[in-house]
């Protein structure tokens, strides 16, 4: 694989397998660990965990709803600057592009770690662009991801802002009834399923389910994180996804 290739966490991932999880991951030549910010589960929380356990893992907030947690009230001590991938996003903002500008201003002002925005539509992508270090896309097939990151380059010019692309990702069979649960809740958000009309496709499509999905992705995006989708999200279920998308990933080298 050309392309770096990250894990993706739920924010309520136990506190003691994220710590159990985070070296593994490191050792294994993962680039970034990302956990998702949702209500019940603090992503700042658990990259403190992540970043005690770890030397040089890369460490992901994806995304924090600047609508719930606003840009002035995190913190972000004790999860070191360079290795911080700040993923904010708008939330149900109900002006999300003001809002999201304004976030970046604030967190330039606190912190050197990079800022990702979250970025759904062509309005939020722009933005991303042409004030963040990248965007973070969701729900894509690869012909899709590549064309986006194609306009998000373009749009960016020589500042050349990353995308970054959540890929929802099983490694066993008994994990197919999750990833079609996941998907499904997808296509029944408005703003997503108005994206999926308008890609024409159905959000199973964008998911991946083995190494040969996974190599359809290198080279559309400029980092792909594995969203894990196990069975229960048990330290032994995460264990053996993150050992074999690990493998999937040398046999692409």
């Amino acid at each position: 694989m050309r392309t770096p290739i990250s894990i993706g966490l739920i924010g309520t991932t136990d506190a003691s397998i994220v710590a159990a999880l985070a070296p593994r991951i490191e050792r294994l030549g993962f680039h970034t660990l990302w956990l998702n910010d949702v209500p019940g589960g603090d992503s700042l929380a658990g990259l403190r965990i992540a970043a005690g356990s770890t030397e040089r893992l890369g460490l992901a907030t994806g995304v924090i709803p600047l609508d719930r947690r606003p840009a002035p009230t995190l913190d972000l001590t004790g999860i070191p600057s360079d290795r911080l991938r700040l993923g904010i996003g708008s939330g149900r903002a109900e002006h999300p592009l003001a809002l999201v500008a304004d976030g970046i201003t604030v967190l330039r002002e606190a912190t050197d770690a990079e800022i990702i925005v979250g970025a759904l539509g062509p309005r939020m992508r722009r933005l991303a662009a042409e004030r963040a270090d990248g965007a973070l896309l969701n729900w894509l097939t690869p012909h899709a991801a590549a064309a986006t990151t194609a306009e998000l380059h373009e749009t960016g010019g020589a500042r050349r802002a990353r995308s970054v692309l959540y890929v929802r990702t099983i490694a066993e069979a008994d994990a197919r009834a999750e990833l079609e649960a996941e998907a499904e809740r997808y296509e029944h958000a408005p703003a997503y399923a108005a994206n999926f009309a308008r890609l024409g496709i159905r959000a199973i499509d964008a998911t991946i389910d083995g190494a040969r999905d996974l190599g359809g992705y290198d080279s559309a995006v400029d980092e792909i994180v594995l969203r894990a989708i196990t069975p229960s999200g048990s330290l032994g279920e995460l264990e053996r996804f993150v050992e074999t998308t690990a493998a999937w990933v040398e046999r692409s080298a």
